[in-house]
């Protein structure tokens, strides 16, 4: 099957299974008209993720790359009012973007939006000892994905999920001859996590709108 395919039977459950009013059409026109890069989660897959965190009740997230909120909006739906998601953006042009985005999604009380690398910011959260997190949703600078790990499962609750998007990366996590930086770092979370005795885990590929990937999932013992 070709991109073009993928595509189309993407379109195709959104259609029918994701209404217009949470599809966020205006939330992706928006990073579109600003010129963010077109690296947001698909529709089904922000989905996917709003019901893998209610799910398991999920009332406080932690998200690393928050880009320009798509995803994050996901996210606060899942928590409803009262819940929180602490999304972490490196960029303050794409953390303005995302500020205004989940404003008009109607969900700011439930996020707070932190500005700055997220391997500097993480300590300063942990600092904080705050209330164990509910799910954590990594999809940020793919070398770094093995220290978000290690984070986030130091700042999650026994039963949490932690989820990473773009693992297998068109199969290059699977090609010792891929050695740019994302299939580094996609091979070093997965060894992490393999070595990692608090968690189960697995992954999945997946195909789409965004082509071939996947995310990994792993559960808190």
């Amino acid at each position: 099957m070709s991109q073009q395919d993928w595509t189309r039977v993407d379109e195709y459950i959104s259609a029918a299974l994701i209404s217009k009013d949470e599809s966020q059409q205006a939330t992706l026109a928006a990073n579109a008209r600003e010129n963010l890069p077109a690296i947001d989660v698909s529709p089904p897959q922000g989905k996917l993720l709003q019901l893998l965190a209610s799910a398991i009740g999920a009332r406080r997230i932690l998200e690393i790359g928050t880009l320009g909120g798509y995803s994050t909006i996901w996210l606060a739906r899942a928590v409803g009012d009262g819940g929180k998601v602490v999304t972490f953006e490196v960029d303050p042009r794409h953390a303005e973007v995302a500020q205004a985005n989940i404003a008009r999604e109607g969900v700011s009380a439930r996020v707070d939006l932190r500005v700055g690398p997220a391997l500097d910011m993480l300590p300063l959260l942990e600092s904080e000892r705050p209330e164990p997190f509910d799910l954590a949703f990594i999809d940020a600078d793919k070398p770094s994905n093995a220290a978000y790990f290690a984070y986030a499962l130091k700042l999650t609750r026994p039963g949490a999920l932690i989820i990473v998007d773009n693992v297998v990366r068109e199969g290059a996590v699977a090609d010792p001859s891929q050695t740019d930086g994302g299939a580094l770092g996609a091979r070093a979370l997965f060894e992490a996590v393999a070595e990692e005795k608090r968690v189960e885990a697995t992954a999945v590929q997946t195909v789409g709108a965004k082509g071939w990937d996947g995310f990994l999932i792993a559960r808190v013992k």
